[in-house]
C-alpha cells in the first residue's frame, strides 16, 4: 500500500521552481496522495488548483491562526461560499484547514484567533467535514473548543503534547499527525508517543517545506518524498515491519478524511 502525506504546503513559494518534479519524486517514493491545506483566503485558489490538476493532491480550505491578523470577518463568509461551491464537485475539499490556535508567535491576539477558530469549526460542522488543526502551545484551549463545538474529528497536525492530551484528542475522534520532528534522537517525548500510542491513532505528514527531518540538518527544504524515510523511522521505533506502518497509517488517513478515500482510488501517473 502507498503512503499518504496528510499535510504539506506544495503551493508554497519554495516549490515554484520545481513543483512538478517534487510531485513526481514523491510518487516514485510511494507517496500516492498529498493533502495541501490552505492558510489564508489568498491561497484558496492555489490549493484548489493543485487538487484539480494533480490526481495525487487533495486540498483543505481554512484560515491559519498565524494569518488571522491579516484576515477579515468577510473572509469567513468567503470560506463558507467556497466550501458550498466545491463540496459536491469532482475535487471536494477533504477538510477545513489549516485552522487552530498558536500561542507561540509574538504578540498573538488570543481573542481574534479564537473567533476565527470557532467560526471555522461551525463551518466544518455545517458541512460535516473534518478539520486539520494547528495546535502549537494551545492544545488545552483547542480541546476546550472541540468539546463545545463537536466536529467529525480530524487531524491534530504536528502533535507535540502529552500522552493525556493525545488521549483526549483520540477520544474526540481525532488522529495525530507526526513528521520530521520524530526523526531527531533528542525528541524524546515525541518518540515516546510514537512508540506507545495506538497505531490506529497515527497519520503521517511532512509539513513541507517546513519541519525537515534530521538528515536534512535544518538547512534544506523539506519535501513530501521524505515521508518514506520518516515512516521507516517509525517502524524502527516500534519494532514492526515498515509495511505495517504504511498500511495502518494510510488506512487511518482514509478513515479520518472520507473525501480523501474517494480520490485515493484514482490512478496516478508517474511521468
Amino acid at each position: 500500500m502507498a503512503l499518504i502525506d496528510t499535510h504539506c504546503h506544495l503551493d508554497a513559494a519554495e516549490f515554484d521552481a520545481d513543483r512538478e518534479s517534487v510531485i513526481q519524486e514523491a510518487l516514485k517514493n510511494n507517496i500516492q496522495m498529498m493533502v495541501v491545506p490552505a492558510v489564508h483566503r489568498s491561497n484558496f485558489e492555489a490549493v484548489t488548483q493543485l487538487a484539480q490538476t494533480h490526481s495525487c493532491c487533495a486540498h483543505a480550505l481554512g484560515i491559519h491562526p498565524m494569518y488571522v491578523s491579516k484576515s477579515q470577518p468577510e473572509d469567513l463568509a468567503f470560506l463558507e461560499q467556497e466550501i458550498a461551491k466545491q463540496i459536491k464537485s469532482e475535487h471536494p475539499p477533504v477538510a477545513i484547514g489549516e485552522i487552530g490556535l498558536d500561542f507561540f508567535i509574538p504578540d498573538f491576539d488570543k481573542a481574534l484567533q479564537e473567533y476565527f477558530f470557532v467560526e471555522q469549526l461551525k463551518i466544518a460542522k455545517q458541512y460535516e467535514l473534518p478539520v486539520i488543526l494547528h495546535v502549537r502551545r494551545s492544545i488545552d484551549d483547542i480541546l476546550k473548543h472541540l468539546r463545545k463545538h463537536k466536529v467529525r474529528g480530524g487531524i491534530a497536525h504536528a502533535f507535540n503534547g502529552s500522552r493525556q492530551q493525545a488521549d483526549a484528542f483520540i477520544g474526540l475522534g481525532f488522529k495525530l499527525g507526526f513528521g520530521g520532528s520524530l526523526t531527531y534522537p533528542r525528541a524524546l517525548k515525541i518518540r515516546e508517543l510514537i512508540s506507545t500510542l495506538p497505531l490506529d491513532s497515527l497519520v503521517l505528514e511532512t509539513d513541507a517545506p517546513d519541519i525537515p527531518p534530521e538528515w536534512l540538518k535544518n538547512d534544506k527544504r523539506n519535501s513530501p518524498n521524505q515521508l518514506l524515510n520518516i515512516s521507516q523511522v517509525i517502524a524502527s521505533l516500534r519494532h514492526i515491519k515498515h509495511s505495517q506502518v504504511t498500511e495502518i497509517t494510510t488506512n487511518n488517513a482514509l478513515e479520518i478524511l472520507p473525501n480523501l478515500s474517494k480520490l485515493f482510488t484514482r490512478p496516478h501517473v508517474i511521468h
